[in-house]
């Protein structure tokens, strides 16, 4: 096999979107343009709501906050490249510009994760430790859980970063998906990535099932407390505040193991683009109402503010 420096460099990939489809895709166009719209505007009213009304400025609307944030940003990471092949066709993307848009993916998919497992921890110091609830989940505490979450998802990409700058692409250059990812990348590398299909597996491993894990076994302990409770009225209240982070999780974390850990087939792949969708543009989309329509407080708030 010829050494990878001595063969042809490819700096441009081709990002094949949706579709196989030479042709502008207009409808499916304006359907996404839709998604991203109703994504970024439903993810800013909840933060309007949050802010402006004082009883929810509490360690949970704090980290739904955050969430609205990291899914503004995390579908932006995605949306305007697809829209733009849709609108032109045109699918190229640059090498320099396919890290980028990695890095930032990578960085807000682990960190949706890890702030997932810090709304669990949240709602199981509320519900099994509430006379504790504002000692423990003070201010300092809240904001050095998000900070710390941001941290290692900051290394997380960075790692991601370092293994696509040390591998040569030589062609083909064709990526099945509507993103750059690290998976299609070293499908595509001449490089010997066997090492690194190794690290990424178990370090992609241990980043997204360290907080699942946290999350069961948060949930676990929760469910043994409710069910303990004598009062139905406090069980329902307890139930219904998890109800919101179960759905995003479920959701979420399904669609993340289906997509990336599970064996891999050519034959697979129009599959992966769909669960690739629900994921990174859908669950950024449906966040925003799983928690408005399912939590009084916050349909209260936002009342509120449309009556104004």
């Amino acid at each position: 096999m010829a050494k990878a420096e001595n063969l042809s460099s490819v700096s441009i990939f081709l990002v094949v979107g949706l579709c196989d489809s030479e042709e502008p895709q207009f409808l499916l166009f304006l359907v996404f343009l839709g998604i991203y719209l109703i994504t970024v505007v439903g993810n800013i009213v909840i933060l309007s709501v949050i802010s402006s009304d004082q009883r929810l400025h509490t360690p949970m609307y704090f980290f739904l906050a955050n969430l609205s944030i990291i899914d503004i940003i995390f579908s932006s990471t995605t949306v305007p490249k697809l829209l733009f092949i849709l609108f032109t066709a045109q699918k190229a993307i640059s090498l320099s510009s396919c890290v980028t848009q990695l890095s930032f993916f990578q960085f807000f998919v682990v960190a949706e994760c890890y702030l997932l497992a810090v709304m669990a921890y949240d709602r199981f110091v509320a519900i099994c430790f509430p006379l504790n609830y504002t000692l423990v989940m003070n201010k300092k505490t809240c904001v050095g859980l998000i900070m710390s979450s941001w941290i290692f998802t900051s290394l997380h990409s960075l790692l991601h970063v370092c293994i696509v700058s040390s591998m040569n692409f030589c062609g083909p250059n064709m990526i099945h998906e509507h993103f750059c990812d690290l998976p299609p990348l070293l499908a595509l590398s001449c490089s010997d990535t066997s090492k690194y299909d190794l690290l990424v597996f178990t370090e992609g491993f241990l980043v997204a099932m360290s907080p699942f894990v946290f999350i069961v076994a948060s949930y676990c302990r929760i469910l043994k407390i409710v069910l303990m409770m004598r009062s139905s009225c406090r069980r329902y209240q307890a139930f219904s505040t998890c109800s919101s982070h179960v759905t995003s999780v479920t959701l979420f974390f399904g669609t993340v193991f289906f997509a990336y850990f599970r064996p891999r087939s050519s034959n697979l792949v129009e599959n992966d683009r769909s669960v690739s969708v629900v994921y990174s543009i859908l669950t950024p989309l449906l966040n925003p109402f799983i928690y408005s329509l399912r939590n009084k407080q916050v349909k209260e708030s936002l009342k509120k503010i449309l009556l104004m």
